[in-house]
């Protein structure tokens, strides 16, 4: 069993269905071959009883009075008891008197054999363990090797024994079994590579329906319009194959249905963000310039009133940068291209890091850039804004006291920089979408924290990074959270 457990299995449908042919084929020549040869050698075996119950006792009575003399092939008669003429070469003849061989003698070949036969005592033993019923019995003989040997009881109360060589029967089996082996090793070959090339053209609409979905799997389904290949060819839908082909062509049109139906909604969802970003920007704008005008009114304004003003223009400058924001996403989602000039990320690194020292002092903000400054191909206002956002969001959602180390590195063909902060980490659930729209954890990283905004920090940036070909990735657990971007150089 550990043998066939290591053995190779095969892998493919093609490969498991002609194995199991040849393997049934095997198994079924086998089956032939081992019929044959037990009823060709049942058969032959038969006829050599017979040849002993027609040759009968003769020649071991020959040896019953010791009267017994090899005749030679000039000799025209033999005598009263030890006629050997009608007797076949090498017929073994043995005398039995109270279950003792007291002789033995084998008809000689033309090649002068000598007809005595030595007996060892296990021959004898088995000579004499012949049963007198008229069957044969195969008994092998040391000096002689397998005989068929059937016995008779004389008159003198004496058993007779009649053999003959079974090295015919032999020889005649194992050709057998030597041409069973050639003809169905060749049909075995011959079925086998006659099998694979059946199986595979029979699996040949299988085989597009693989290939039709192995393009349908590469293709990006994700997001944009998406083109399917074209379908399956079709085959017989009353076979298997050609059920599984419609069945998959009926899928590809469920998705294509689909696919295009969300397109055409995310498109208009697009527009609409893009048509109300900016006719937003405007009356935001205003009502920002008319709470800044009231503030400078020079007259005495009621304390509660100033409040408001106050927070009418945080408010509005708020929803501004919000509008901004959004602008931004549906312009990247639009697919526009974003400046491509060589951009100093070293001298962005320490801008952004300057600025959020001065906007969080009670964190404590640490820098790690390499000695050569290091330069990409990009948008510096975009990645910038990166930059910016993510130091935002490790300012607003840690404790005071927190340590944020920003790293910058080169890789062969990018370069990598990192914010990571020592505060209590990323709340689990939020992880997985921590950069769609709109994303806020139920509970902040830092509970004292106050502001924030609309939770469009974070995929502002996985969109400015994927629109320069890079990466963004999260780690993040008590005490430690890493924000890892990763731009083409």
């Amino acid at each position: 069993m550990r043998f066939l457990r290591r053995l190779p299995r095969p892998r493919t449908l093609r490969a498991r269905l002609t194995v199991g042919l040849v393997v049934l084929l095997a198994i079924s020549c086998a089956a032939v071959g081992g019929a044959a040869v037990v009823e060709l050698n049942g058969f032959l075996t038969r006829r050599l009883d017979q040849q002993l119950q027609q040759a009968g006792p003769a020649f071991p009575q020959s040896l019953e009075h010791g009267t017994y003399k090899p005749s030679k092939p000039s000799d025209q008669d033999g005598d009263e008891h030890g006629d050997t003429r009608r007797q076949a070469a090498e017929t073994f003849g043995a005398r039995l008197l109270n279950g003792r061989v007291t002789s033995a003698a084998v008809v000689p070949t033309s090649d002068g054999q000598d007809p005595d036969v030595p007996l060892t005592a296990a021959d004898r033993t088995a000579v004499a363990g012949i049963p007198v019923d008229g069957r044969g019995h195969t008994v092998c003989l040391s000096h002689l090797h397998d005989y068929r040997l059937m016995a008779w009881r004389g008159r003198d109360g004496d058993v007779l024994v009649t053999g003959l060589p079974t090295e015919p029967v032999r020889a005649a089996v194992t050709r057998l079994e030597l041409v069973a082996v050639v003809v169905f090793g060749l049909a075995l070959t011959v079925a086998g590579v006659a099998g694979a090339l059946w199986v595979r053209w029979s699996l040949r609409p299988l085989s597009r329906v693989a290939a039709t979905a192995t393009r349908v799997s590469e293709l990006p389904l994700a997001s944009g319009e998406v083109a399917l290949p074209p379908r399956a060819p079709g085959s017989d839908p009353r076979s298997e194959v050609g059920r599984v082909a419609a069945a998959f062509n009926r899928m590809l049109r469920h998705i294509e249905d689909a696919l295009t139906k969300r397109h055409a909604s995310e498109e208009r969802l697009r527009r609409f963000a893009a048509d109300a970003s900016h006719e937003l920007r405007t009356p935001v704008a205003s009502v920002r310039g008319h709470a800044e005008l009231a503030l400078l009114h020079p007259g005495p304004v009621p304390p509660e009133v100033t409040r408001a003003l106050e927070r009418i223009k945080a408010e509005s400058s708020r929803m501004g940068e919000m509008v901004d924001d959004l602008l931004l996403l549906a312009r990247l989602d639009a697919g526009r291209p974003l400046e491509s000039r060589p951009v100093d990320l070293t001298h962005l690194v320490l801008d952004a890091v300057t600025d959020a020292r001065a906007a969080g002092p009670d964190h404590r903000w640490t820098l790690d850039l390499p000695e050569d400054p290091v330069t990409i191909p990009g948008d510096a206002h975009r990645l910038h804004q990166v930059l910016a956002n993510l130091l935002a969001n490790a300012r607003l959602h840690t404790p005071a006291g927190t340590k944020v180390t920003v790293t910058l590195e080169t890789d062969v063909d990018a370069a990598i920089f990192s914010v990571h902060d020592d505060g209590p980490g990323v709340p689990e659930e939020v992880r997985p979408g921590v950069f769609e729209r709109f994303t806020r954890a139920d509970h902040r990283r830092h509970p004292d924290a106050s502001g924030g905004g609309a939770g469009l920090g974070l995929s502002i940036v996985a969109a400015v990074v994927e629109a320069h070909g890079g990466s963004v990735g999260l780690e993040s657990r008590p005490g430690s959270t890493t924000f890892r971007v990763g731009l083409p150089s």
